[in-house]
């Protein structure tokens, strides 16, 4: 048998010792555990709460700044926003928005500061404050012991260069191109539409993108959507065109892209000149499209169609968006004083020439520093054309006892009533800067000069109108290509009403079928409100009907317009905007028509009575990506931009 040891008392103490200290050792740890556990959810409450409020900070902000940029995009001016947020301060914030997000918390921002940067007309600086809060007492009031956040949000409200320019066809509207084929409608450059973009019975060709985007705010609405595959021709087959000297305006065209003369993709010859260029096999380069693609609600898509079977690689499957259309409405008065942040009249009686010198670094005769461009007329009382300021002159016969002379038609840029404008190639009409008229013009012959003119009403384009000196887009060398092209004539016409082409005294169905409902269709503004569809049959206030012009009433110029209105219209040199169509009718005498710049409308209606049909993109208008300036600057009509430019979170309170 087994004897059993009995434990002494010693051996009993060191096992009680030990009992208590691992009794010990599971209190400590349980006791951290716990607190650790009770840190971690505090934190997660924390982390939840500064989540909350940081949600209704973000939400302040988006209300304040829909507050602002719904009228700012409508009128497309500062004048609003300079009388609503002047003299914002920390203590008087303006435009103060409140609100609650059920189950989260509420809000309250307002703009704290508002101001004009330095030299800078097109921008403004925004800032606007918030706090977000859970509201736990119901009292409305972020009170000290509540959950808060407090963030300052800066951003700019700018009138940009707008991307409607970047096309030599934007239509804001359903584009569309009717009865055509790849041999009679050439179209050299990109087209676009704020909505579905249509070929029917026949496509023409497009060395060029097709854009189309989604549109509630037509009536009925556009999904966005090219209908099909048109023509295109491939770099080869463009390069024989290009270099044949048979091919009417080859001058004109864009140049195709050669990786030895423009750069190799990606370096930084290639960007400053990318979106000058023709490049058939579409792809996707620095994050965006180089080359002619297809572009819609789908996604983009580069293409091949030269005659057999289309074929499509999608290169970006994000749908397109609206690009927003300037609006030139609100001319102001032609008695307003002289401010560049004003309206149209305003605007262009301050303008002055302020580039010095040209890119090949030769001197601009018409720069504001220079001392034979401050006056407006020489010694001997002619029109001075090195004058800094904008002006318009024409030929008159009756001057100098018969001999003739140019007469300028502006005073300050600015003329009071329409103007009948007609030049030769020895005598063209001559322009600088941005005018301004107060009624119609009615437009044909020879132009020199860089300048836009901006009618109140109508531009009427009567017969063909071409450039004394223009661009040449050939050659090996783009940058001395460019440079030249920097100095040749460039014409603007923009018109608050219409841009309407040919003989209006003889216009019929054709063309004014496609200026009227049920052709033109309504649209919703940015508040839903119906804005009615642009019949041409109207009258307007000017007491006459909306296509016709003033100038063809007028007893001291309706037999010069109907005289030279009679050989139609064959050619247009310009950069062509209308806040509502661009319509009418071209190549009424035979030969066809040619665009050598862009059109942008609202509304879309030309009719043509001879083909073929040839658009070639003034690349001269176009931004680039470098400078983020075109070659020559208009003045163009600008869209409304927002950024939002810094996010400060000026810290979180609460548990």
């Amino acid at each position: 048998m087994k004897r059993t040891r009995r434990k002494n008392r010693k051996e009993r103490g060191v096992a009680l010792m030990v009992t208590f200290g691992l009794m010990m050792v599971i209190t400590v740890a349980a006791t951290s555990y716990i607190d650790r556990a009770t840190v971690s959810i505090r934190l997660a409450r924390r982390n939840t709460l500064e989540a909350q409020t940081t949600q209704l900070c973000d939400a302040g902000i988006q209300s304040v700044l829909l507050s602002l940029w719904r009228p700012f995009k409508q009128s497309q001016m500062f004048t609003d926003l300079d009388t609503q947020l002047a003299g914002a301060t920390e203590l008087a914030p303006k435009s103060a928005q409140s609100s609650e997000l059920t189950g989260v918390g509420k809000f309250a921002a307002g703009v704290i500061k508002y101001w004009q940067p330095a030299g800078d007309n097109y921008g403004r600086m925004v800032v606007i404050r918030v706090i977000g809060w859970v509201d736990r007492n119901g009292n409305n009031i972020a009170d000290a012991d509540e959950p808060r956040k407090t963030v300052d949000v800066v951003s700019e409200f700018r009138l940009a260069r707008s991307r409607v320019f970047d096309y030599t066809y934007f239509i804001n509207n359903f584009g569309w191109m009717e009865g055509f084929n790849q041999n009679n409608l050439i179209v050299n450059g990109d087209m676009r539409s704020n909505g579905n973009f249509s070929f029917i019975s026949g496509t023409g060709t497009v060395n060029g993108s097709v854009v189309a985007s989604v549109n509630d705010k037509l009536v009925p609405g556009a999904a966005g959507i090219i209908n099909t595959t048109p023509y295109k021709q491939s770099n080869a087959s463009y390069t024989t065109t290009y270099n044949n000297g048979s091919t009417p305006f080859r001058t004109r065209m864009r140049q195709v892209y050669d990786p030895a003369k423009h750069g190799a993709v990606g370096s930084a010859q290639f960007n400053e000149w990318r979106d000058y260029l023709f490049q058939s096999d579409a792809s996707i380069a620095g994050n965006r499209i180089f080359g002619a693609a297809l572009e819609d609600s789908s996604g983009s898509k580069a293409w091949v169609n030269t005659g057999g079977t289309p074929t499509t690689t999608m290169l970006d499957p994000r749908p397109t968006d609206e690009i927003v259309m300037p609006d030139l409405r609100d001319f102001g008065s032609v008695g307003d004083s002289p401010d560049p942040a004003g309206k149209r009249f305003a605007r262009t009686k301050a303008y002055t020439d302020d580039k010095p010198t040209f890119l090949d670094g030769s001197a601009n005769p018409n720069y504001s520093g220079n001392a034979g461009s401050q006056n407006n007329l020489n010694a001997d009382g002619s029109p001075n054309v090195d004058y800094k300021g904008a002006y318009l002159d024409v030929w008159d016969s009756t001057l100098n006892s018969g001999a003739g002379g140019y007469k300028r038609v502006t005073v300050d840029g600015v003329s009071t009533g329409s103007q009948l404008l007609v030049g030769t190639d020895s005598r063209p009409i001559r322009i600088h800067g941005p005018v301004a008229i107060n009624g119609d013009v009615a437009i044909a012959g020879t132009i020199q000069g860089q300048g836009t003119i901006y009618t109140s009403r109508n531009v009427h384009i009567i017969a063909s109108v071409k450039y004394k000196n223009p661009p040449d887009f050939t050659g090996n060398d783009i940058n001395a290509t460019m440079q030249a092209a920097e100095k040749k004539d460039f014409l603007g016409l923009a018109a608050s009403g219409s841009v309407i082409m040919g003989n209006t005294t003889t216009f019929g169905f054709y063309p004014l079928n496609y200026m009227s409902p049920p052709f033109t269709k309504p649209r919703l503004d940015e508040n839903g409100n119906t804005i009615p569809a642009f019949n041409a049959y109207d009258t307007d206030a000017w007491g006459i009907k909306k296509y016709q012009s003033l100038l063809e009433f007028d007893p001291a110029t309706k037999a010069a317009y109907k005289s030279v209105a009679a050989s139609g219209v064959n050619q247009v040199d310009a950069i062509l905007y209308t806040n509502f169509v661009g319509g009418g009718n071209v190549g009424t005498s035979g030969g066809g028509m040619t665009l050598n710049g862009t059109i942008i409308s609202r509304d879309e209606a030309i009719v043509t009575w001879s083909l073929p049909i040839r658009m070639n993109y003034d690349v001269r208008v176009r931004e680039r990506e470098v400078t983020q300036q075109p070659l020559i600057d208009l003045d163009l009509p600008r869209s409304p931009t927002i950024l939002k430019s810094s996010w400060q979170d000026k810290g979180f309170y609460g548990n």
